[in-house]
């Protein structure tokens, strides 16, 4: 199946990168873009946000499973879900794509940029950029906060909703029949998720 190709500029100069992967549906079409086009991504799943722990484990085994239908390098990143609620602390009523979600960003992008530099590699980017639940804007300070965080790392700051790839990736979905979530992940947009349904009903 033919698809737009879409507006991205690579950072000079990458062939080899990290990939923060929220979740397999979110990863499929930019993966298969950037293998399209030369690049090597390594997956790093790190999302100790994701509540409850049962969930956690679907969406991880879902990204791994398809990193190797492809013969993707894939990392396991911890799930210390106890740290993530004390980072944001103090924001737990805050509305999706509020200032928890900008903290949560923050600590997970900060994540893979270590592991990027932990791997010798320069360039890391992330699939959170895809998704219609959060602020591109907010993502992209993250990721460049990350990157001053830690030295000698670039955060390639792409909308990969773009050119075709969020289309793209609802065929994927179909294609690899993978567990599609209903909510970002962590207990409070969970339970935002379902104030909203029952407000339907």
């Amino acid at each position: 199946m033919k698809h737009k190709t879409p507006p991205i500029v690579v950072p000079e100069g990458t062939e080899r990168l990290l990939l923060h992967a929220c979740c397999a549906p979110c990863s499929s079409a930019i993966v298969e873009w950037m293998l399209a086009n030369g690049l090597r991504p390594t997956i790093y799943y790190f999302n100790p946000n994701i509540f409850p722990v049962e969930e956690y484990i679907i969406r991880k085994d879902e990204s791994k499973r398809h990193a190797d239908s492809l013969g993707v390098e894939w990392i396991d990143g911890d799930y210390d879900h106890e740290h993530w609620i004390s980072c944001v602390k103090g924001m737990e009523n805050e509305p999706e794509r509020g200032r928890r979600c900008e903290c949560c960003f923050r600590m997970r992008l900060i994540a893979a940029a270590k592991m990027t530099k932990q791997l010798g590699l320069n360039v890391f980017t992330t699939t959170l950029a895809s998704s219609r639940w959060k602020n591109i804007g907010q993502i992209a300070k993250a990721g460049i906060e990350a990157q001053e965080a830690v030295s000698g790392t670039l955060f390639w700051a792409q909308n990969w909703r773009k050119g075709g790839l969020y289309e793209r990736r609802n065929q994927l979905l179909r294609d690899f029949a993978f567990y599609n979530q209903q909510y970002c992940g962590c207990e409070y947009s969970l339970k935002q998720r379902e104030l909203t349904k029952n407000q339907e009903i």
